[in-house]
């Protein structure tokens, strides 16, 4: 029998004085994980030992110069610099920002060129990665240039999928961000993904109100009842199981969330502090709507906790696990698609 070729897993570092590489170390001292990716850390070999001593540690690193190089059953470290950064925990600094943005880069060419086949990626500071190079507020507008499609932020967990329509802009600026356009762009991007990335046949999908109580009528504003539900009804006439729009301070308190696929937020807080108050540590940050897998941890880089060895690594873990089965859930996908079932002529025709 023909043993099923290990799934590569490119993972950045993130910010270097944040908790990134203590998840990184922590996730694969389990040394169960390697049964199912061959990762790949985007980095330095000095950097990696430097956070190996601190931490401890007696994992055991491959170095190689090109990620072709990676071998199964070792986390593999691409020496994306030779130099020896000097890392301080807790600490904004601007070089911790450059080298966060050197492994992304890597990373990136990496997944555009096949030499990987998920990106996870640890937590940035987002000001201090801002260059020439790096003008975004964050992973997922950076992705959305340098890969094919458009991006959505996906919040998912084994019980709870939401997804945004806005996301890193300021919630003063959200309703003029909001168009016709925009709204079935959006929910046609999670129903795909519902459908391609998580195998789910006829996903139900929830839409939670603009206004606090979806507008009371036109009392607290009028933009549920001119913009959302009109398109809501046209998108229902597609046959999508889409419903709302709902009102977002009772949607998740009264348990309603369990009743649907994936549930469609507004705006940034509407949909990440019921998401991250239900799943937090276990929760993925996942890149809806590219041509390639990205995942990465709940959290940010945790400088108050970061180099004092009590990082939970469960996002993490469950970042490699999420990544891993939509990969898996894409080639399946394609694989139907190409092969579609021959309709066969019913008798006596």
């Amino acid at each position: 029998m023909r043993k099923e070729k290990k799934i590569k897993i490119g993972i950045t570092i993130g910010d270097l004085n944040g908790v990134g590489g203590e998840l990184i170390i922590k996730t694969f001292e389990d040394k169960r994980i390697l049964d199912f990716c061959t990762p790949i850390v985007y980095a330095s070999i000095k950097t990696m030992s430097f956070l190996k001593k601190h931490f401890q540690s007696s994992i055991v690193f491959n170095r190689v110069q090109k990620s072709p190089q990676a071998i199964d059953n070792r986390l593999n470290v691409v020496n994306v610099w030779e130099e020896d950064p000097t890392i301080e925990f807790g600490k904004e600094t601007p070089e911790a920002g450059q080298y966060a943005l050197s492994s992304l880069k890597a990373g990136v060419e990496d997944l555009k060129a096949n030499a990987i086949d998920v990106l996870v990626t640890a937590p940035i500071n987002k000001h201090n990665i801002q260059s020439e190079a790096f003008q975004f507020p964050g992973h997922t507008d950076f992705l959305n240039q340098e890969l094919e499609g458009e991006s959505l932020m996906f919040m998912v967990s084994e019980s709870l999928r939401v997804g945004l329509l806005t996301d890193h802009i300021p919630v003063g600026e959200v309703p003029q961000h909001l168009n016709e356009s925009l709204i079935l762009k959006k929910i046609e991007c999670i129903h795909h993904s519902l459908k391609t990335d998580f195998a789910i046949r006829a996903p139900r999908i929830a839409v939670l109100g603009i206004n606090p109580h979806t507008g009371d009528n036109g009392v607290i504003g009028s933009e549920d009842d001119t913009l959302l539900r009109p398109v809501l009804e046209e998108i229902k006439t597609t046959g999508k199981l889409v419903y709302g729009p709902y009102a977002a301070d009772s949607f998740f308190g009264s348990n309603n969330y369990r009743n649907f696929d994936a549930i469609v937020a507004t705006y940034h807080d509407q949909g990440l502090i019921p998401f991250k108050t239900l799943t937090f540590g276990n929760g993925v940050n996942y890149t809806a709507g590219l041509n390639k897998v990205r995942t990465s941890p709940d959290h940010g880089t945790a400088y108050d906790i970061a180099g004092k060895g009590i990082a939970n690594s469960d996002s993490f873990k469950e970042s490699i696990f999420m990544g891993i089965e939509i990969f898996k859930n894409r080639n399946m996908d394609v694989l139907l698609n190409e092969n579609p079932l021959q309709k066969q002529p019913q008798k006596g025709k």
